[in-house]
């Protein structure tokens, strides 16, 4: 029985209502490819997010890191356990730029991926989404660090309230697969403010009980099982930074003495004396006199 021309309009006008509809979903995200080392978590409007391989993660080892002997030997002990199924602690590394904190993380990738380690970047602007992160990898066999960079955050975020929960006590916290890895210039990771010091209790005994605000603050930092702090470099622990690099883009050790000065000058043009800008020189000088 062939519908009436009523009934044909009607279906015709429904397909039509139909395929707008369809046009603002949002497409279903891509499968995962789990044969990569690093992901980002990727996010269109209020979809789902997934899993984006990086195809060409940043490759660098830690015998490039040079004069943070300390706080490599405490992360790769860290994360050594954590590859090894032992207990290992979430990890806030703050202090100086251009230290070597986010390239410390990108080494520990390096050290341990055929050890089945992972790495995914997410934006601060996406920590909301950390519980579906750790739904979406708990079934894996892989050890995933969950790296933030750059992590700060200002009043009423809501990424704050989603990375405090997972990192302790919530019914939707890490799994044994799942590490957070963060690195910060802020300390306690929130903007502190002067009038915060006016909630702070005096006790006749001399005791100072902190407000309520300071304490909140301190409570997310203190989530982190280890704090690494990371300082300003040395006028010659720069300079060794500087000879290393130069000898890994091909300059001679003569070229290398000749460069003493011209790096010194690129320190004072930046006000800095940090890894990356040792690395922005060398490229600069080797581009210019290496064989």
């Amino acid at each position: 029985m062939k519908p009436t021309p009523d009934l044909s309009s009607l279906i015709a006008r429904a397909d039509q209502v139909l395929a707008q509809l369809q046009a603002w979903l949002p497409p279903a995200p891509p499968p995962t490819d789990w044969n990569a080392l690093a992901f980002r978590w990727r996010k269109r409007g209020t979809a789902h997010g997934w899993l984006d391989a990086i195809q060409h993660p940043h490759r660098i080892t830690t015998e490039d890191l040079q004069h943070i002997e300390r706080q490599k030997a405490v992360i790769e002990r860290n994360t050594l356990h954590f590859v090894q199924g032992k207990p290992a602690n979430h990890v806030l590394m703050t202090g100086s730029r251009g230290t070597g904190k986010s390239s410390l993380v990108k080494a520990m990738l390096a050290r341990f991926a055929a050890q089945g380690l992972r790495l995914i970047e997410v934006d601060k602007g996406d920590l909301s989404d950390l519980s579906d992160i750790v739904d979406v990898v708990a079934a894996r066999p892989e050890k995933f660090i969950v790296f933030c960079d750059d992590l700060s955050f200002e009043e009423g975020e809501s990424g704050y309230k989603a990375l405090k929960s997972v990192l302790d006590g919530s019914a939707a916290s890490t799994g044994e697969n799942v590490l957070i890895y963060a690195t910060s210039n802020r300390r306690h990771l929130m903007p502190e403010y002067m009038r915060e010091n006016l909630a702070a209790q005096h006790q006749s005994d001399g005791e100072v009980h902190p407000g309520e605000t300071v304490e909140e603050k301190i409570s997310l930092s203190e989530r982190f099982g280890l704090w690494l702090s990371f300082y300003p470099f040395r006028q010659d622990d720069y300079l060794d930074i500087v000879a290393h690099w130069l000898r890994e883009l091909g300059c001679s050790e003569e070229s290398i003495a000749q460069a003493r000065t011209e790096a010194l000058q690129w320190t004072l043009e930046r006000g800095s004396r940090s890894g990356r800008i040792a690395w922005h020189f060398a490229r600069d000088w080797a581009a210019r006199h290496a064989d």
